[in-house]
């Protein structure tokens, strides 16, 4: 699963109708140009590719602020709209996404409703659960991952990785649990972290 996808769709939804340098500095404003793929050529070549697929509308007419040649605007599709669910609802449960894909995830959760995100993050602590399991059942040795000589760093690296991701995602729970944050249908507009028109992106490069 690729968090290019889910960046541009979901940057898109949330403005409702953006061109391509919103969305770039939305997603810098994130720092998603750090942690991700969503450097400009990706993201320009996603909303284009999306809109191949009917997942984005373009409309090549939107004047353009600065004078030059009209700039293509999108707007999220129907289609688009259950691909973008479809791919948060994955980015939340599946407990071997990669990080980009989990921070996407995070930046969107609050588009689904508390319960739901909150069952999806348990699927994901289940899925660590497994996996750790596994892993110290078939791979462990019984005196230590160090009869494994430097081997055994390997494991010693997931099993240390797995329980930061169980001791995060049960952290987060909690707090939503506890009521941190705004989610989709409790009245109030979540926080929505895009740039409006003329505001400077302190991160941009």
């Amino acid at each position: 699963m690729s968090a290019i996808r889910l960046l541009v769709l979901g940057a898109v939804k949330q403005h409702g109708r953006a061109h391509g340098y919103q969305v770039r500095n939305d997603l810098e404003y994130w720092g998603a140009h750090e942690w991700s793929h969503a450097k400009p050529g990706s993201i320009y070549h996603a909303l284009k590719h999306m809109a191949k697929q009917g997942l984005l509308r373009a409309d090549e007419s939107a004047p353009s602020t600065v004078g030059g040649p009209p700039r293509v605007e999108y707007e999220i599709t129907d289609a688009g709209r259950a691909e973008y669910l479809r791919l948060l609802r994955a980015a939340l449960a599946t407990y071997d996404q990669a990080a980009d894909v989990l921070s996407a995830g995070i930046g969107f959760m609050v588009d689904l409703p508390r319960a739901e995100v909150t069952e999806l993050l348990r699927a994901r602590l289940r899925g660590l659960d497994a996996w750790r399991a596994e892993v110290t059942t078939y791979y462990t040795p019984k005196d230590g991952p160090g009869q494994l000589g430097h081997i055994g760093e390997i494991m010693h690296f997931w099993t240390h990785a797995a329980d930061a991701g169980r001791a995060w995602t049960a952290g987060l729970i909690e707090r939503i649990e506890a009521g941190a944050y705004t989610f989709a249908g409790e009245g109030g507009e979540p926080f929505v972290g895009v740039l409006t028109d003329g505001r400077e992106n302190p991160y941009a490069r």
